[in-house]
């Protein structure tokens, strides 16, 4: 059975981030809140849960869309080519905040992305998130979760989503109901920008 914490996104508890963020050392997957819709994450490190997450989906690891959830850009250079002014720009405007950008992967990603051309950077503008990233040390791989019914689309009851997940998840985070709208992702490695997916995020602000 999935662990079930509370946690205030106000002033998120310490101890309470701690205990997650133990979780996902031990290779534990986790549901938590974001500034659009819950996620489903792990520790980018360990290939075991990357693994899980792929499963849940029924995706194979290395052809996944999985975002890597950042705290702020100073993890960029590790994921992510060197990019020009223009273009850290857009992401220094826009981050952080309810958009996935696309952008061109590092010889230094993760095993089993290592093959990719691009990656999805997400910094979501959510304390409980950041909080967990930080102390982590490390980026997060997420996915939204998905209903299973199109028209709701997003769960947003934590509690509805503890019922659906329990037995698939090492913990829940319940931070109050979440968003329905997912991200807006954007395609940065391309010229001019691609708009994939028109979400929650203005586009005005490009």
């Amino acid at each position: 059975m999935a662990q079930f914490i509370k946690i205030y996104p106000d002033n998120p508890n310490p101890k309470a981030i701690q205990k997650v963020v133990d979780v996902l050392k031990k290779g534990g997957l986790v549901i938590y809140p974001t500034d659009t819709v819950y996620g489903l994450g792990c520790d980018i490190t360990n290939i075991k849960a990357l693994e899980r997450i792929a499963q849940i989906k029924g995706i194979k690891l290395e052809k996944s869309n999985l975002s890597f959830i950042c705290e702020d850009l100073s993890n960029l250079s590790d994921y992510v080519k060197q990019i020009d002014n223009t273009t850290f720009k857009i992401l220094k405007r826009a981050l952080p905040g309810p958009y996935t950008f696309i952008l061109p992967g590092s010889k230094n990603l993760p095993n089993p992305f290592k093959k990719r051309k691009t990656v999805g950077i997400r910094v979501p503008d959510n304390s409980i998130t950041q909080a967990i990233v930080n102390g982590l040390g490390n980026p997060l791989v997420s996915t939204s979760i998905r209903d299973d019914d199109d028209i709701v689309e997003y769960t947003t009851d934590p509690e509805l989503i503890l019922e659906k997940w329990d037995k698939r998840v090492d913990l829940v985070i319940d931070a109050g109901y979440g968003g329905n709208e997912a991200s807006t992702i954007i395609d940065l490695s391309e010229d001019p920008p691609l708009i994939i997916r028109e979400g929650k995020g203005s586009l005005e602000i490009f």
